[in-house]
């Protein structure tokens, strides 16, 4: 098979296979898996979170990951240039990923900064002799970890403040310190080159791996820490049924991995042309599974410990006020980590030292994802321009640290939570950008080209199932999350921009914003010449096939299309009515817990605009979703025959068969959607009933000091998958080296 001529370029190359796979791993292995996955798993969902994530991981992540490190090494470009390679007009999809790196790099070294400043009072503490500031045991110590972060640490406004979202607060110096003193940590380590960050990721990334490992078995070792692990490792089932624990999870499995903004494509282009690619992939995600999973165990054990530690002082008071549950521990948010692992730290001997090493490690795990995100940018930039290296590099880390400011005041975690949750949306964020990608190179370019040359390259060969993943199910999932998401969120609230109380919601109308000037600037950024990035994936020589049967599957998608819209406007109807009903027959359940209990003399019937909107829905949505899954069918039988018979499929039919995909994603999660809401009304009509009779309402059982059968096989099937696909992948890796050696010369060797 030919190569591609931008392959022929002299391009800067890792130095070994160890070096690339352990930077890959630091990228995709940070501040996500340690700080992102517990607190998102503990405000969204508990133990249930465990479930998409882990489905997102096998089903998206690693396909998705094997896709970019083929389209990154076949192009030896950066993302926008790499997807021009591919086909011209999808350039501006490798430039939105790139722009949403770029605002992940403008408050992901904040997280950064605030392990700095952990680490100087650890230092302090040395030096000085002095405790901890947020030393304790028991009680005390669960409320100096808290009041030490947000109050001393962060000065957050009190509780009490009235003031507006946006009401930043004078600046805190010394975050604003440690962020200067990291930007330069990562301008250090990318000016460079990749060699040398291969070799600083040798000591970045296994050191916080050990650390992680000695925080977990403290955890384990604290009292009351399976009640914790049972929090972590028992799901609750009902949680599955609210699409904000799928949205999460999955967005956690971008963010984590560092998918879909170009990062990947970016290390991959500097691998040289012999490289394995799918056995890496899998590798870096068992790898971020791993340690994810790890970070679960040590956060969660010492939650467990610090939820006990309230109940002794409430049984030991007579207080029952002062217990306090594990989900209520902490508040859910950003803030977790920087409360969970000091307390754990604080029960070490020689606690001080120890602290030193972990927020070093977790420095220097943070800095190898911020400055690959750092290095995608830089790549893109230099790629199209043509611009010195050096002197983009320094610009980017002066506009970086500019935008950073913001987050080092009194409101800056109000912020970095505003745009964390940004990222990780369906509707605006990297789990929509991975929409579009596996759609634009799925359909968009020669699929089959990529795995054959991924399969050259591998200690294993991929099948033909991984097209079927990258092609349907990939994008139907996530067509399915992002119109389930949408709808959920704007019928509760009633509109997109409002919450439920009709306040206006700051952090959706600046995602809405930039999600508006994302595709906007790389459309822009993509008209500007790009020096040796205009090979094109489609040889022009070759007849076109399927234009007639394209153009009607292009009529019927677009009929398709509308009628999701359609269909959509309707299930917003039905649900916005139906969980007004819900949250009314919830509020009589809830009521029947107080002294006395407040009932009604009957219970409320279901409104008839609930179910005649169901039921205006519902057809809809069946003839959207039915028209939908003919162009794809229409437009893929095409693209699949064009392909096989070596020719040109047309641009109708690729298109046809790329928005059909998500069009059929999107009925599906329309229909999930009523199904949904009739489980949740029938739920709190159950519980209502109850009430009325003044019977008990079920509520959660709480979780024992003992774990549960339900947390062992969890835990089994977690550890035996991530050791046994790990050592698979290893045994490939030695089978296919064979002794050989891996270093990684350049092509004139």
């Amino acid at each position: 098979m030919a190569e591609s001529p931008l392959l022929e370029q002299q391009r800067e190359n890792w130095g070994s296979r160890a070096g690339f796979v352990l930077a890959a791993i630091g990228s995709a292995v940070g501040l996500g898996n340690l700080w992102g996955f517990p607190y998102k798993l503990y405000a969204y969902g508990g133990g249930a979170f465990l479930i998409p994530y882990l489905l997102a991981m096998l089903v998206i992540g690693i396909p998705l990951l094997i896709l970019e490190f083929s389209l990154g090494h076949m192009t030896q470009r950066a993302a926008p240039d790499a997807y021009r390679a591919i086909n011209r007009r999808t350039e501006p999809v490798g430039w939105w990923g790139i722009l949403l790196g770029f605002v992940i790099i403008t408050y992901y070294p904040v997280i950064l900064a605030y392990c700095a400043g952990f680490l100087v009072e650890c230092v302090r503490s040395i030096v000085t002799g002095e405790a901890l500031p947020w030393a304790g045991k028991g009680l005390e110590g669960v409320a100096n970890a808290k009041s030490y972060y947000f109050r001393q640490y962060l000065q957050m406004w009190p509780d009490d403040y009235k003031g507006y979202a946006w009401d930043f607060g004078r600046p805190i110096w010394w975050i604003l310190t440690s962020l200067v003193v990291v930007w330069g940590a990562m301008y250090l380590c990318i000016f460079r080159g990749v060699k040398l960050v291969s070799k600083v990721v040798l000591w970045t990334v296994p050191l916080p791996w050990i650390m992680l490992l000695v925080l977990a078995v403290r955890g384990l070792t604290l009292d009351g820490s399976q009640q914790g692990l049972n929090f972590y490792l028992d799901p609750d089932w009902s949680k599955l049924s609210e699409p904000e624990t799928w949205r999460w999870a999955f967005g956690q499995m971008f963010f984590s991995m560092s998918l879909a903004f170009g990062v990947m494509i970016t290390y991959a282009s500097f691998l040289h042309r012999k490289s394995d690619l799918n056995n890496n992939a899998t590798i870096i995600g068992l790898a971020d599974v791993g340690t994810s999973f790890m970070a679960g165990i040590a956060v969660f054990a010492t939650l467990g410990g610090m939820a006990l530690a309230t109940q002794q002082a409430a049984a030991a008071a007579g207080d029952p006020s002062l217990a306090v549950a594990v989900e209520n521990v902490v508040d859910k948010g950003p803030g977790l980590a920087f409360v969970a692992f000091p307390y754990a730290l604080a029960q070490l001997p020689a606690a001080a030292y120890f602290g030193i090493v972990f927020f070093l490690a977790l420095l220097l795990l943070g800095i190898d994802s911020a400055f690959s995100i750092t290095e995608s940018v830089l790549a893109s930039l230099v790629d199209k321009t043509g611009w010195k290296r050096g002197r983009v590099l320094i610009g980017m880390s002066l506009v970086g640290l500019g935008f950073g400011l913001v987050y080092c005041t009194r409101g800056g975690l109000i912020w970095l939570d505003f745009m964390d949750s940004f990222i990780n949306s369906t509707w605006g964020g990297i789990a929509l950008l991975g929409l579009l990608e596996f759609v634009v190179v799925g359909w968009g370019h020669r699929l089959r080209r990529l795995r054959n040359h991924a399969n050259e390259r591998s200690d294993w060969r991929l099948g033909v199932w991984w097209e079927w993943l990258v092609r349907y199910v990939a994008p139907l999932l996530l067509g399915l999350l992002f119109s389930w998401s949408v709808i959920d969120r704007t019928a509760a609230a009633g509109g997109f921009l409002y919450a439920p109380d009709g306040k206006l919601v700051v952090p959706v109308l600046v995602g809405l914003v930039i999600a508006g000037l994302a595709p906007l600037l790389s459309l822009i950024l993509s008209l500007v010449h790009s020096p040796g990035a205009n090979s094109h994936a489609a040889p022009a020589d070759r007849p076109r096939h399927g234009r007639a049967l394209g153009a009607t599957a292009t009529l019927v998608v677009l009929g398709a299309l509308v009628g999701v819209g359609y269909a959509g406007r309707e299930v917003y109807r039905a649900n916005h009515a139906g969980s007004r009903h819900a949250a009314a027959l919830e509020k009589i359940a809830g009521d029947a817990q107080k002294e006395p209990p407040e009932l009604p003399e009957a219970l409320p019937e279901e409104p008839e605009v609930v179910r005649s909107a169901s039921a205006r829905a519902a057809w809809p949505v069946g003839i959207a979703g039915a028209l939908a899954v003919l162009a794809l069918v229409l437009g893929a039988s095409r693209v699949h025959r064009a392909e096989r018979d070596s020719m040109r499929p047309s641009s109708l039919a690729r298109w046809s068969a790329g928005w059909g995909v998500m069009a059929v994603g999107g009925a599906a999660g329309l229909g999930l959607s009523l199904l949904v809401l009739r489980h949740r009304i029938d739920g709190a009509l159950g519980k209502a009933r109850l009430a009325i009779a003044g019977e008990a309402v079920e509520e959660a059982a709480e979780k024992s000091a003992h774990l549960s059968g339900t947390s062992y096989v969890v835990l089994g099937v977690m550890v035996t998958l991530i050791v046994v696909g790990l050592a698979w992948c290893f045994y490939r890796a030695l089978k296919a080296a064979g002794g050989a050696d891996t270093r990684q010369t350049p092509e004139a060797e």
